[in-house]
């Protein structure tokens, strides 16, 4: 997917903004962390993943999901944009709105996706 496209995913979530986190760019819902670039692999930071589905996208996919030592005991994964499709991205991306949005937003979500 090319970086327009991630925008576009990202932004696509009611609330989400473009914003930092720890000096890098990031985008935040409700000013909560969504994900955030990392500019020293071209990769996304993706939350709300554990770690026994990190280990199964890892091993399907090694090009696309990795960890470093940094977020290895954390529930999250990290993805490189360039070979990340737009539904798996769409997808974590949703787990994580659902859990740091209002609940009035996730119902209206729910209710315009069908």
């Amino acid at each position: 997917m090319t970086p327009d496209e991630m925008h576009q995913i990202v932004l696509s979530f009611p609330g989400a903004e473009e914003a930092t986190s720890y000096g890098y760019p990031a985008f935040k819902l409700n000013g909560k962390f969504l994900t955030r670039l990392r500019s020293e692999d071209a990769s996304l930071v993706l939350m709300e993943v554990g770690p026994d589905e990190r280990e199964m996208l890892m091993e399907a996919d090694p090009a696309t999901w990795h960890i470093t030592p940094h977020y290895a005991s954390s529930n999250c994964i990290l993805a490189r944009i360039a070979s990340l499709e737009p539904g798996s991205l769409k997808g974590l991306l949703e787990r994580r709105f659902r859990k740091i949005a209002k609940k009035a937003v996730v119902k209206a979500w729910d209710a315009r996706e069908g």
